[in-house]
């Protein structure tokens, strides 16, 4: 993709991630800044985040929910093209509980796309992204509404498994 289509992408991307994802809109989600294979994103603090009411900490589902959506956008914009995906492998490392009343930001890049995987990397921070609340590593399978099989792929596997 040139940096025109990225650029209109991103524009687009940002009300196709909450459009698609009904968690991403009620958690805030923003998409902060992306160029090619890479997105930066920011969910507001809010109390209705909090996962520990003693500390004030966002719960860390909102902290793999923004790895995740912000990962699979960094693949959509590795693409040539826009395509179906699905998250296949997301781990999350946490080196941190968030901070309370401070907003988090989640940066991925896609680093590698084959055939069929695209490979991510993120991190979650506050401000500074040398010193993460959490970082992941995941990997996204291209084209996932492939995964559904024909009716003649159906018949074929039926007909080799001894089917008539």
């Amino acid at each position: 993709m040139d940096d025109k289509t990225i650029k209109e992408n991103i524009e687009m991307m940002k009300d196709v991630l909450i459009s698609h994802v009904p968690f991403a809109k009620a958690i805030g989600m923003e998409i902060l800044d992306a160029e090619k294979g890479k997105a930066w994103m920011r969910i507001p603090y809010d109390k209705k985040l909090i996962g520990n009411p003693d500390t004030g900490v966002i719960h860390g589902g909102v902290i793999t929910s923004a790895l995740d959506n912000v990962s699979g956008v960094a693949v959509q914009l590795a693409l040539p093209e826009r395509m179906a995906i699905a998250t296949l492998d997301l781990r999350i490392d946490y080196m941190k509980p968030a901070t309370p009343e401070k907003d988090l930001t989640a940066y991925s890049e896609c680093y590698k796309v084959t055939r069929n995987i695209a490979f991510v990397r993120g991190t979650a921070y506050h401000t500074d992204i040398e010193d993460p609340i959490a970082t992941c590593v995941g990997a996204f399978m291209l084209a996932a509404n492939r995964a559904m099989p024909t009716q003649e792929t159906v018949e074929k596997n039926l007909m080799g498994k001894g089917g008539s």
